[in-house]
This record gives structure tokens, C-alpha cells and sequence, in this order.
């Protein structure tokens, strides 16, 4: 049996939830677990369905009918998670170019490839640009002429600073244009005849307010009108990320985030190519991440539990306040543990005082569902620890 528990008992939101996604949401079938470990287990792993990741795409396709979701390569870049995107008629955004030469190893046309890391170095860009990639993020004025010295033709979209409020991670600061400095660099784009052609923005990660979709949509237009008045063409807004996944809180579905999203777009011309970078939302709800306790102590009468995988085992997530669901075959009297990864560094500590069945035991085996993004993707061999494997099924 397996017994549920939530990492954010005592941290849950004290946000009002307005918004409740009422569509049932698709989660691995965990007979599928269970099958895979009756062929043994050494080393963590996540498994993956590759249709949920078909319903999640059509999920979003339909919702959306007029933007393109173009995967964001970073959240999962296993070849068969890609090649089932592929299927589905799914675009696909970069930050780098190991993650170019897969898609290119995939058959993905260069051209339609979007290059959304605002800070590339100029060897990427010379490499990208050799390979076919035409569009490429800017939000400084230094990145639009280091872009225009090494392609001068290049398609270059404009990323926006927008609000993150509602978001679980806010991503503003590190990038994101603000809008004191726009037209600085509309203005440096017509002195450098350069092809500025698109505003993008991002919400925030695992984003419950819609409404931050709407801001940005309506600020991309308003940007639009300037660009034009200026003598560019605009014809790209892409609407960036952060479509939430259900772990621990309620979340918007897609087509309540949709209602607000093809309200604001509504009277956008037909010229203006439409696209979303979902990384999350489109593969999450598919896998299962699995480890297993590799020993527990009590030290201070506080309860430790070690696991094969930590931090840097595809759990880092965690320190940026992701409430994971944890399941184990243990039906005891639930008690504080400690839980940290099997590395030597202190920083390997996942949480505390985490409330767990009392009789969990060396060898038993941890499940958490919806983990098929920024899991494995994440994971390092530091410490000499091995990977997890990835299995698609």
C-alpha cells in the first residue's frame, strides 16, 4: 500500500485559491512502477509514459488552437520524451547548442528552433548560426549588436520583464528587459538595420495566476505599435512558460489559463506568428521518479533518512520550494524524518522534520509522481554517484 504524503504540510500558501483545476489531471499508472521493479532495481530511475506526454500536448494544442507550444528542450531532453513531441507537430526552443545538436540529430529544421537563452556566448551564436538557427531572444542592447555582428539577418525577439506574481518561482531579474530601456534598443535595432521581429516574456515558473499571461500579452501589443511606428515589422509573440502542474497546490487548468490568454490575442493580426514555450506542463504528469532508502539514523533523537538519490541526483528542485508527494509501501505511524541525498556535502539535505511512516527501514523504495521535468535533466555524477536512468515506456 502506498501511503501519500505532503512535503509543504506546515508550508501550504496562505494565497487565496480562486482558481481550481477541476479537469482530472493524467498521472503515471504506478502498475507500471512496480512492473519495472520486479525486474530489479540498482540505481535510480525515472520512468516515463510517453502518452501522457501526447495527451499533454494535445491537451494544450486544443486549449490554444492559435499558439504553437515549442518545447522547452531544458525541462527533459531524453531522445524518445523528444521524438514523441515531434509526433505531436511540437516546435522546440534552445539555450544551448548541445541541446541544437540533439534536435538537429532529430531531424528538427534548424530554422524552426528557437534560440531563447538571452545570454549567449559568441561561439554558440557563430555555431547556431552555421547550423541554420534564425531567431534568437535579445533583452540588453549589448546582446542585439553581439547577435547582429555575427548574423547580421538574424530574426531576433525582445524579452520583456512582466509580473511573476502568483508564480511559485518568480524568474524576473536575472532576465527580461525592463521597460524604461525599450526603446533604447528598438532605436539601436533601426541604427543597426537589424531584423527585431518579436517580444517574448516569462511569468514565472509554475504560474496560478493567469492573469500574468494577459499583462504580458497586452504589453507585447502596446510594444508592437512602437516597433511599427519605428519602421520594424513585427510578427512573433511568444508567450513564454510557466504553465503550472498539480503537485501539492491547487492549480489553473490550461483552459482557464487559455480563456485569458486567447481573449488577449484575440485581435492580434494574422501576421503574428504565435508561440509558447511549455517545458513542465507537457511532461511532468508523466514519470515517476524512483529511489530507495539507503540507510537511516538517529542521532540527537531526531530521526535521519538517506536516500540514492539527493540533490544532485535529480532532487534539487526541492531547495527552490517544490512540494514533491511522497509515496512508500510503509503503513506505520507517521513521524518526523530528516531526508538527505547519499553525498558527502552538507548542502545534500532535502528537508526536515518531514512527516513519514516510523518504520521505514534500509531497502525500502521511495516513489514521486509527476517528476518527468528538471528531475533527471538536472542530475549530476558529483561525488562519483551514477545518473538515474531514464526508462520510456
Amino acid at each position: 500500500m502506498l501511503i501519500p504524503f505532503s512535503s509543504a504540510t506546515a508550508q501550504q500558501s496562505t494565497q487565496p485559491e480562486v482558481l481550481f483545476d477541476t479537469h482530472p489531471e493524467v498521472s503515471l499508472n504506478f502498475v507500471h512502477v512496480q512492473e519495472k521493479l520486479l525486474q530489479g532495481y540498482d540505481r535510480p530511475f525515472l520512468l516515463v509514459d510517453r502518452s501522457i506526454i501526447r495527451q499533454k500536448t494535445r491537451r494544450f494544442m486544443n486549449a490554444l488552437p492559435r499558439v504553437r507550444p515549442h518545447y522547452a528542450v531544458k525541462a527533459n531532453p531524453d531522445r524518445q520524451v523528444l521524438g514523441t513531441l515531434i509526433e505531436e507537430g511540437a516546435g522546440f526552443e534552445i539555450a544551448s547548442i548541445a541541446e541544437l545538436d540533439l534536435l538537429l540529430s532529430l531531424n528538427v529544421p534548424a530554422a524552426e528552433i528557437f534560440y531563447s537563452n538571452p545570454m549567449k556566448s559568441r561561439t554558440y551564436l557563430k555555431y547556431a548560426a552555421n547550423m541554420g538557427v534564425e531567431w534568437y531572444v535579445i533583452d540588453s542592447i549589448e546582446e542585439l549588436q553581439k547577435i547582429v555582428s555575427v548574423k547580421s539577418d538574424a530574426k531576433m525577439y525582445l524579452r520583456i520583464d512582466t509580473p511573476n506574481i502568483g508564480s511559485d518561482w518568480p524568474l524576473a531579474g536575472k532576465f527580461g528587459t525592463h521597460l524604461a530601456d525599450i526603446s533604447l534598443i528598438i532605436e539601436e535595432a533601426v541604427k543597426l538595420k537589424a531584423d527585431l521581429a518579436g517580444i517574448t516574456f516569462h511569468v514565472g515558473s509554475q504560474c496560478r495566476n493567469p492573469q500574468n499571461w494577459r499583462v504580458g500579452i497586452e504589453r507585447s501589443i502596446k510594444i508592437f505599435t512602437e516597433m511599427q511606428q519605428a519602421g520594424l515589422e513585427p510578427r512573433l509573440l511568444n508567450i513564454g512558460g510557466g504553465y503550472p502542474v498539480r503537485h501539492q497546490k491547487p492549480i489553473p487548468s490550461i483552459e482557464v489559463i487559455a480563456d485569458v490568454i486567447n481573449e488577449a490575442i484575440a485581435e492580434l493580426s494574422e501576421t503574428i506568428q504565435i508561440i509558447a514555450e511549455p517545458g513542465r506542463y507537457l511532461v511532468s504528469d508523466s514519470a515517476y521518479f524512483v529511489c530507495q532508502v539507503v540507510g537511516t539514523a538517529t542521532r540527537n533523537e531526531k530521526r535521519w533518512m538517506y536516500w540514492d538519490a539527493g540533490l544532485f541526483g535529480g532532487m534539487i528542485e526541492v531547495t527552490e520550494g517544490l512540494n514533491y508527494e511522497i509515496l512508500t509501501d510503509r503503513t506505520g505511524q507517521c513521524v518526523p524524518w530528516s531526508i538527505a541525498g547519499p553525498t558527502c556535502d552538507s548542502v545534500d539535505v532535502l528537508m526536515h522534520d518531514i512527516m513519514l511512516p516510523a518504520d521505514i527501514r534500509e531497502g525500502d523504495m521511495i516513489y514521486i509522481p509527476n517528476t518527468g521535468a528538471y528531475t533527471t535533466a538536472y542530475a549530476s555524477t558529483f561525488n562519483g554517484f551514477p545518473l538515474p536512468d531514464v526508462h520510456v515506456i
